[in-house]
């Protein structure tokens, strides 16, 4: 277990591979910590040097009083970056983890040398649909909110699978602060004039069954990015590295050894 303090707010991460193993950071979706990504880890090519960590207000991460800006999470994530000595590395982002990368990327190309934008976009729903869910969870806290949320996540099929009941207690126990902060975040951003201006090596991965940033969103987001790579994994909602794994790590795995993963 890792905490970096930095000022007065301490983020949880982990730092697995060797030291000379090429750099991917993973950053996770709003509800979620960094066990997000356990299940496709293994399955990835070997040798690879990799940052996970939870965002502030999430995981074992400080819960500074919200709103939280979008600028401050991509600022929380360049600094845990120059603290683990991360830099020109794929960074792989889930909904809004794929957000701070597009922020990242744009604000210090030397860290992001390609990236991975899964269940994303340049900009994601309303601010009056994230105002509606921040004052019911506000009034009601994250029960309120959680099964039309899980309804977006998953697909049906995933609802009656073993694994279900605990991402469904993962994102009640987020805390109520920490998910209102980001959810202000994303309703804060608007990244489609900034991500329009990139030019790096960018794969996109939409689920089929994905509520929360439908197929479609996802790859106009791509679109914006001259070459990007796009891949659907049918079947899946918002979590396809939850719901299928081993095709999830194909495709990244894919990426990464364009980029020179051995």
């Amino acid at each position: 277990m890792h905490l970096a303090q930095f000022g007065d707010l301490r983020l949880h991460y982990s730092v697995t591979g060797p030291e000379d193993g090429m750099p991917v950071v993973f950053a996770n979706s709003l509800g979620t910590d960094f066990r997000l990504w356990d299940a496709i880890l293994p399955l990835l090519p070997a040798g690879l040097r990799i940052l996970r960590f939870d965002k502030r207000g999430h995981g074992l991460s400080d819960v500074p009083d919200g709103p939280y800006s979008m600028g401050a999470l991509v600022t929380d994530t360049e600094k845990l970056m120059e603290h683990t000595g991360f830099k020109d590395v794929v960074f792989v982002g889930l909904s809004i983890g794929g957000m701070i990368a597009q922020g990242l990327a744009a604000k210090r190309l030397d860290l992001v040398r390609a990236m991975v934008l899964s269940n994303t976009g340049a900009k994601i729903g309303t601010r009056d649909m994230w105002d509606d869910r921040i004052a019911a969870v506000n009034a009601g806290g994250l029960a309120s909110v959680v099964d039309p949320t899980m309804d977006r996540w998953f697909s049906k099929p995933f609802h009656a699978d073993p694994e279900f009941p605990a991402w469904r207690n993962m994102f009640l126990r987020t805390p109520a602060m920490g998910w209102t902060g980001c959810a202000a975040a994303i309703s804060g951003t608007d990244f489609i004039s900034t991500t329009s201006g990139l030019r790096l090596p960018t794969l996109a991965i939409a689920g089929s069954e994905d509520g929360s940033t439908p197929p479609d969103l996802v790859f106009e987001t791509a679109d914006l990015i001259p070459g990007a790579q796009k891949q659907l994994i049918r079947g899946a909602g918002h979590l396809p590295c939850v719901e299928k794994p081993e095709e999830y790590a194909a495709i990244l795995s894919a990426f990464l050894k364009s980029q020179g993963a051995t």
